[in-house]
């Protein structure tokens, strides 16, 4: 009866939205070449080496270079200051091409911190990568909870949302669609981007480095962590090991599904996404501190899915801990939900960092 119930408000959640495009569907071998391959070659083979490839050598993938160009706006909307600076990879939208993010630094908060910073000042911070369509506004609240528990955050703004979204789309359709290529690229750009925001925090002085991640947001989190040597924990909230399955499967992205039907089919899908699927990377993180977190009627992530990811991660021994939401995807944003969910995501960052 609860799952009736708490599916029957996931939908209605879902149904809020009225402006979701079903876009046509394309390979997008535009966004990564041919690769040597002859004319006339399928573009869904092209697609699979190209994949396999960057799995192989996924240090190369995800390799970001080092900038000084970053630009911090002092006291911007609520935050300590606004920090931009140009992503590691450019796509062929102006706007996308600049990362942005709001810095929350951590000050003494007096009753109710956990640990003050001052003790040890900017020593610890949290890269937050919020869930896909968040609006500007998103885990904001998330950030400040942080600062109390005696941690800066550096809230991301992901491709294509916000100041990155091109006037073009009402809604950050091209992170994850159906252009195969251009997801897959987005993806990646994302977790550049998240390296160099983790290089910025480093430049500042903090040496004890977290990331956390919601729902679009936890999959690059991990694709960061497995790259990034500075990262020390991770907490993961709704999670999935293969993000083919996600889209075919989840409520939110039944658009994008309804574009793929008839093109290709899920096993090629998952081979083809294979670069930005955290299963691949498991073996990477067993030296980072995890929290994995699902909920318990989630229909975007099918718990399923969470529930393997889980397994795989006893299955290798990889060292972790593990919250269970009692709600679905969209109602974690609800109260209670969203308190029972920051809190069980800041008290694990403040344990392991």
């Amino acid at each position: 009866m609860l799952a009736n119930l708490f599916h029957a408000w996931e939908r209605r959640l879902h149904g809020v939205s009225k402006d979701r495009v079903i876009r046509p569907f394309e390979w997008g071998l535009d966004w990564i070449g041919s690769n040597g391959h002859q004319p006339g070659t399928p573009p869904d083979r092209i697609l699979l080496d190209w994949a396999s490839h960057a799995v192989a050598d996924s240090q190369r993938f995800f390799d970001t270079p080092d900038t000084s160009d970053y630009t911090l706006t002092p006291d911007v909307e609520g935050a300590t200051a606004a920090v931009s600076f140009p992503s590691a990879m450019t796509t062929p939208y102006p706007e996308n091409n600049t990362v942005h993010a709001l810095y929350f630094r951590s000050v003494k908060s007096g009753k109710g911190a956990c640990r003050a910073e001052a003790a040890k000042p900017r020593r610890r911070a949290v890269v937050v990568l919020p869930q896909w369509n968040a609006g500007p506004d998103g885990h904001i609240g998330l950030c400040r909870l942080l600062n109390r528990f005696g941690m800066s955050a550096l809230r991301l703004t992901l491709p294509y949302h916000d100041a990155r979204r091109p006037a073009e789309i009402a809604r950050a359709d091209y992170i994850v669609s159906a252009n195969i290529a251009r997801t897959a690229q987005a993806c990646r750009q994302a977790v550049m981007d998240a390296r160099r925001a983790v290089a910025w925090l480093a430049k500042q002085g903090y040496d004890r480095i977290g990331i956390l991640g919601t729902s679009l947001g936890s999959c690059l989190s991990l694709l960061t962590a497995a790259h990034e040597p500075l990262i020390r924990a991770q907490a993961l909230n709704h999670i999935s090991p293969y993000f083919a399955d996600v889209v075919w499967r989840g409520l939110s992205t039944t658009h994008v599904r309804a574009a793929l039907d008839g093109a290709v089919d899920l096993d090629r899908l998952r081979e083809m996404w294979l670069p930005i699927s955290p299963q691949v990377y498991l073996d990477r993180i067993k030296d980072k501190k995890t929290l994995l977190v699902y909920a318990r009627y989630d229909l975007t992530f099918p718990v399923d899915l969470s529930r393997d990811l889980v397994g795989e991660f006893a299955r290798r021994g990889i060292p972790h801990e593990l919250a269970i939401l009692p709600c679905g995807h969209y109602s974690t944003g609800s109260t209670p939900f969203k308190y029972l969910d920051g809190w069980t995501l800041a008290r694990f960052l403040d344990r392991n960092l």
